[in-house]
C-alpha cells in the first residue's frame, strides 16, 4: 500500500449493482493505513486500517467513518439491512484473515 494507491470494486447490495473506488490518502507502514471513498455507495467513507505487535503475532484495529446517502431514506435502509451487512463483511474478514494466517503458521512450522 501506499499513498494514491486505487482501489476499485464492484459490488452487488440487494441486487443492485455498485461500483467503488477508495484510495489510500495516509500510509504509515507497519502501522497503519487509510483508504478514503473517491466513488461509491457512501456520502463519506474512511476506513482505518491500523496494526500492533502483540506477543510473536499482530492485532489489525479498523475504524470505519461514514455518512450514508438518501438522508431519512438512507438511515432508514441502513438500519433495516445496511449496518447487519457491513458487520458481515467485517467479521467474514476476520474469519478469512484468521484462516489465511493459522494456515500460513502451521506452513511455516512444518518447514
Amino acid at each position: 500500500m501506499k499513498a494514491g494507491a486505487e482501489i476499485r470494486y464492484e459490488l452487488a447490495w440487494c441486487f443492485l449493482p455498485l461500483r467503488w473506488k477508495t484510495t489510500i490518502v495516509e500510509c504509515k507502514p507497519p502501522e497503519y493505513f487509510v483508504d478514503q471513498q473517491a466513488s461509491g455507495p457512501y456520502r463519506f467513507w474512511r476506513h482505518t486500517r491500523s496494526f500492533q505487535v502483540e506477543g510473536d503475532g499482530t492485532r489489525l484495529f479498523d475504524s470505519v467513518e461514514y455518512e450514508l446517502p438518501f438522508g431519512f431514506l438512507g438511515r432508514l435502509l441502513h438500519a433495516a439491512k445496511g449496518r447487519r451487512d457491513l458487520s458481515r463483511i467485517f467479521d467474514y474478514r476476520a474469519h478469512a484473515i484468521r484462516l489465511i494466517f493459522s494456515a500460513e503458521s502451521k506452513m511455516a512450522t512444518r518447514a
